[in-house]
């Protein structure tokens, strides 16, 4: 282990915040862009994160946008918020918590745990930034998640 935490789990961080910035370039919800990119190039970003970490997600996100022709949705989390906007980092965090408590709740893979989460009624919650839900607690996200309900 090399800083703070696993470099897996600094990896699945960044992958979930990329995920988080391709679906506001585009307006897009997560869910959509997790179904574009599809498992197998989820798995080859979390294989590559470090790389893809020092490059410049602008040109990232380009390159993905083109290679999945991701195109230009209606959903506007950002205008929409009153408050103060959230980063894709910290979007990103709350993801990577929730993923690797699924993970490990479930028994599941890493990027199956991903795709679930990402596709799963929570991310409604998560993405509503005039709400709290994003910055709960970690646990009652992820007990919330496990029971299908918001408790």
């Amino acid at each position: 282990m090399t800083g703070r935490e696993e470099k897996g789990a600094n990896d699945l961080f960044f992958v979930c915040s990329l995920i988080e910035y391709l679906a506001r370039k585009t307006n897009n919800k997560c869910s959509d862009v997790v179904k574009s990119l599809g498992k197998d190039e989820i798995g080859k970003l979390y294989e590559l994160a470090d790389v893809y970490h020092s490059d410049n997600i602008d040109r990232v996100s380009d390159d993905l946008i083109q290679k999945h022709h991701i195109t230009k949705g209606s959903f506007d989390n950002i205008s929409a918020c009153t408050y103060n906007i959230p980063t894709h980092w910290d979007i990103g965090k709350v993801y990577k918590r929730l993923i690797l408590g699924v993970e490990k709740a479930k028994g599941i893979n890493r990027i199956n745990a991903l795709t679930e989460v990402f596709t799963s009624f929570i991310e409604k919650y998560i993405e509503d930034y005039n709400g709290s839900f994003y910055y709960e607690n970690p646990s009652y996200i992820l007990e919330c998640y496990l029971s299908g309900k918001i408790l």
